[in-house]
């Protein structure tokens, strides 16, 4: 089994990629380097090309162990990574894009991954304080270096899109998309898909919420940045998990997974469409991927949005402290 490619702009890469944030942060036990390493190696196995990480995760422990992993297979990896988010002692998180930054963030990363170039580079989030065509002025002069190939924005608002877009231009737009997300199907996909830009769909499956494996908050350990997101919430937990059972209903005919229904609907979104699963298990990994080659026909995504309408989702995205840097 492997699988097949889409265009990122001009970047070719797998139709679906790995997120390797919660290898290192976020979702629980981390201490399972090995487990990681060997569910990169078999992502690579499978066809799956593009890996994401950022400077943040782990504070740095990602990509170091994303470098560690491909050391001796570079060349069969399109390498995403990112910039932008800054934590202070407290955890409090801000976006930081002005020019220096850019440039000492990816000579750390380089660094970290241990390579000489970074495939796609991605501003994480947008410095409000900072003009986006400084912010790209600096990315441009890092492609005409050759420390990255690419680069992308995240999480951002589609008037920064055009901005950005018309000083150099875009590859991809990573943002979260799923079938209990679809903010960006008003203004950002639409832009995406005008100015010949991939989408790139993190936590496509909600965070793991879609495959049905969460049925309560007290199932989230200390440290699993899933317990302050609203929609975790025992309060919007049953209403959230009605989707999921219509999801499994749909699935059950379908002789697959509820997860594996709802990340081919994330895949059948476009052909610039590119999601990131993330996972620290091959197993998991594995079902994912089979997602990727699923085809769904008019009525079966019919069906599927009936089960999941957005008003039916409870709970916001993230808590006000987060919510305030997405959309820039």
């Amino acid at each position: 089994m492997t699988i097949g490619t889409r265009q990122l702009g001009s970047l070719t890469v797998s139709s679906q990629g790995l997120g390797c944030m919660g290898m290192s942060q976020a979702y629980g036990d981390t201490s399972d380097r090995t487990e990681s390493i060997a569910t990169i190696h078999r992502a690579l196995e499978l066809g799956v090309t593009l890996l994401d990480t950022a400077n943040v995760y782990g504070s740095g422990a990602n990509e170091e162990l994303v470098g560690q992993a491909i050391a001796d297979r570079r060349d069969q990896v399109v390498l995403a990574t990112k910039f932008g988010i800054v934590r202070d002692a407290e955890g409090n998180q801000s976006a930081q894009g002005d020019p220096d930054y850019v440039r000492q963030c990816c000579d750390e990363s380089l660094r970290r991954l241990g390579v000489d170039h970074i495939d796609l580079y991605y501003q994480h989030r947008i410095d409000s304080d900072v003009p986006t065509e400084d912010t790209v002025g600096a990315l441009a002069e890092l492609i005409e270096a050759g420390k990255i190939r690419h680069y992308g924005l995240s999480e951002c608002g589609a008037d920064t899109i055009r901005r950005a877009h018309a000083v150099h231009p875009v590859t991809a737009v990573q943002s979260e998309w799923s079938l209990w997300t679809r903010g960006i199907e008003d203004t950002v996909a639409p832009t995406c898909a005008e100015l010949g830009i991939g989408v790139v769909p993190f936590s496509p499956l909600g965070r793991g919420f879609l495959t049905g494996a969460i049925t309560s908050a007290a199932q989230l350990g200390e440290g699993d940045m899933r317990k302050g997101m609203p929609r975790f919430g025992e309060d919007n937990m049953a209403a959230n998990l009605a989707i999921v059972d219509a999801l499994k209903v749909l699935a059950d005919e379908r002789g697959v997974t509820a997860g594996q229904l709802a990340l081919a609907w994330v895949q059948s979104r476009g052909e610039n469409v590119v999601p990131i699963p993330g996972t620290k298990r091959r197993t998991y990994l594995e079902q994912n991927v089979t997602a990727a080659e699923l085809e769904l026909t008019a009525d079966e995504i019919a069906a599927i949005e009936a089960a999941a309408p957005p008003e039916a989702v409870a709970g916001d995205r993230y808590p006000a402290h987060l919510q305030r840097n997405v959309g820039r």
